[in-house]
């Protein structure tokens, strides 16, 4: 009862801050930028400034589905994104360049998280199966073993979310640096695109808070049964 209970509340609580996202982003999109410039030419403008050229800029499918694969050296952007010439456009295009610059300069938060994939895809497949059967085999022997497995798997999956928020704030940060310092966004532009980004990294503190609360009931519960 009380893991549906905490997956409830921030199930609750990412729905909120989701549907806060899509309302900030939809209102900056009515923001036209002043130079006119798409996301699609704010990121190869980004890119070119940091020295950048091996990576490719490609338009995406969906709405906010915006990243950067450091395995493809590739800037996906949504349609929305790619062709918009308003603030949020900006701010999400120099966002995941933010990411491209940290692979280029091999930050460190970046290389670990990439390091970590393989065994967080694993893990993550897993733990909902082993959570079933670990919660649902309360006090049968042999139980507290599973426990052990779902913790473990929890375990790596929450790591990955904590190393994320360093990474994704480092990419922002770096957005706004570059946007203010080339022009691109100016005076209550700025402000929009600061807010943006803002609630879009709120959603990577709620994943990561959920998933630590998760971790942690477990192994109260863990504790519980000795």
């Amino acid at each position: 009862m009380g893991y549906i209970v905490i997956v409830g509340i921030f199930s609750f609580i990412g729905m909120l801050v989701s549907n806060r996202l899509k309302s900030k982003f939809r209102r900056y999109s009515n923001v036209p930028l002043s130079n006119g410039r798409s996301g699609a030419e704010v990121a190869q403008t980004m890119l070119e400034h940091y020295g950048i050229h091996d990576v490719k800029i490609a338009q995406g499918q969906g709405m906010l589905t915006d990243h950067y694969n450091p395995a493809t050296k590739t800037v996906s952007l949504s349609p929305e994104v790619f062709h918009g010439r308003h603030v949020a456009a900006a701010a999400v295009a120099a966002h995941e360049c933010g990411h491209a610059v940290q692979h280029n300069t091999a930050y460190a938060w970046l290389k670990f998280r990439s390091a970590m994939v393989p065994a967080v895809s694993l893990a993550s497949k897993a733990q909902q199966y082993l959570l079933l059967f670990a919660l649902g085999m309360f006090g049968v022997a042999g139980s507290n073993f599973l426990l052990y497995l779902t913790i473990a798997a929890f375990g790596i999956t929450t790591l990955f979310s904590l190393v994320t928020l360093p990474v994704e704030f480092d990419a922002s940060n770096r957005a706004l640096a570059w946007l203010e310092e080339s022009n691109y966004t100016r005076g209550s532009e700025h402000e929009g695109a600061k807010d943006a980004l803002w609630w879009a990294a709120t959603t990577y503190v709620v994943a990561a808070l959920s998933s630590l609360v998760v971790l942690l009931y477990l192994i109260m519960s863990l504790a519980g049964r000795d």
